[in-house]
């Protein structure tokens, strides 16, 4: 008996279900396009359109040209990937709401830029980004942290720029800002941080030692040569580019997997060899 009256009841709620998803289908026209709503809840965030005004300066700080492949995490309604493709980059938008990513390819085609313009329904965390040159994202801090080790295994070089918010104790190397006067009321900032290369470690000279230690684009560490140590002094990264002091002379360089080569700015050049390597 209560196994039936359980059973009645399930069933009845089923046909409530299904009569008040066609009420709800019956209000809405037919051939209504979907329109999203500022704030609307997402798989990870709330949807809230980037300014266009800062847009184009996310993308400026980013130096987005032709010659790039730009990939928006969480690219909502495509304006990011869209304003992109018209400089000419390949874009891809990488959003999980299957309206939205519909509603970006119908505003690629009004902007005539399917060409360059992709779009596909996936998870941030499940996706391979790694041919980016440019990753541009609005996302939240803690979505920032959790990608942030994905993001330092990049391609030393590529560039990230975000909407607001930051990646924690990985400084950013620039920052600029849209102002009210060209269309920005709120979320006007834009952070740029640069893959750095992996230089921790020990490294062979002809001549000595070098002994690096890494936070991110930051660099220390000392210089041992038979007869002396010399600390190593402003130490950073830029992508594989990489400059410091030691004992007075300015190393600067390129970094090429296990091996890094440069000029100083006493005449010459030097190189170093990842030690084991």
């Amino acid at each position: 008996m209560i196994a039936s009256r359980i059973l009645r009841r399930s069933f009845l709620t089923l046909l409530f279900s299904l009569a008040a998803t066609a009420v709800l289908a019956q209000d809405k026209p037919a051939g209504q396009e979907y329109q999203p709503e500022v704030g609307q809840s997402g798989k990870d965030v709330v949807w809230v359109p980037t300014p266009q005004a800062l847009v184009d300066k996310m993308l400026d700080l980013g130096r987005v040209t032709a010659a790039d492949y730009l990939i928006d995490l969480g690219s909502g309604d495509g304006r990011t990937v869209i304003t992109a493709a018209k400089r000419g980059a390949r874009a891809l938008g990488i959003e999980y709401n299957p309206d939205m990513v519909a509603l970006s390819q119908r505003n690629a085609v009004k902007e005539g830029v399917t060409g360059k313009a992709t779009f596909m329904k996936a998870d941030l965390f499940e996706s391979d980004f790694s041919q980016a040159t440019v990753i541009t994202m609005f996302l939240l801090p803690d979505i920032n942290l959790k990608l942030r080790p994905k993001i330092l295994g990049l391609k030393p070089g590529t560039r990230i720029v975000s909407n607001s918010f930051t990646m924690g104790e990985w400084q950013h190397d620039r920052s600029v800002q849209a102002t009210e006067s060209e269309g920005c009321q709120s979320y006007c900032t834009a952070y740029l941080w640069i893959v750095p290369a992996k230089v921790e470690g020990t490294w062979q000279l002809p001549a000595g030692e070098l002994t690096l230690k890494q936070s991110f684009q930051m660099i220390s560490g000392a210089l041992k040569s038979r007869t002396n140590s010399a600390p190593i002094a402003n130490g950073k990264l830029k992508g594989d580019q990489i400059t410091f002091n030691s004992g007075g002379v300015l190393y600067t360089g390129r970094v090429n997997g296990n091996v890094m080569e440069g000029s100083l700015s006493t005449g010459g050049s030097w190189k170093a060899t990842r030690a084991g390597k």
